[in-house]
């Protein structure tokens, strides 16, 4: 069995840059960071930064390029992909990206974050059905001091497993 799934959770470097194919299907370049910090052998604080290339196409590059803004935090859940390419110099060049599958917006604030206009477009609507208007205060927030399952009913498979119930 093989996996390639990648979650990463960490703030924007800029702007989301969105563009069309020629077939007219949009494509988002997401630029992200994630920290690593940890103690070196000698106790002293250490960290360093990862820095990240998300692609996201179609309508989850659209929400991306609408709502995301530099500084803003957002996890990521996708696959790698490594690209090859030769460049006008004939030198073989290499680059991984990861797919985005899913996103979610992290918490807003004054700087940063995403910014929604006062009325967003069909930001859950189906492409069947007619573009509907949506208050931002609509749009779905994450806070950061919000339990993970806050107004969620938890599903069975969710519930904490308790030791004396394992039968070895």
């Amino acid at each position: 069995m093989n996996l390639n799934k990648v979650f990463l959770i960490g703030r924007l470097t800029q702007d989301p840059e969105s563009r069309s194919t020629p077939s007219g299907q949009t494509v988002t370049t997401i630029r992200m960071a994630t920290n690593r910090v940890w103690n070196d052998q000698s106790g002293q604080k250490k960290e360093v930064a990862e820095y990240h290339t998300v692609i996201a196409w179609a309508r989850l590059g659209e929400i991306a390029a609408k709502y995301l803004k530099k500084g803003g935090m957002i996890m990521i859940e996708g696959r790698m992909q490594t690209r090859n390419w030769t460049g006008q110099d004939n030198v073989k060049r290499y680059t991984t990206e990861i797919i985005a599958e899913n996103l979610q917006m992290g918490p807003r604030s004054a700087n940063t974050g995403y910014s929604p206009d006062n009325s967003v477009s069909d930001i859950k609507a189906p492409a069947s059905t007619p573009r509907q208007q949506v208050e931002a205060d609509e749009i779905p927030i994450i806070d950061e001091n919000e339990p993970l399952h806050a107004g969620v009913s938890i599903e069975e498979d969710e519930v904490p497993i308790n030791e004396k119930d394992l039968p070895f």
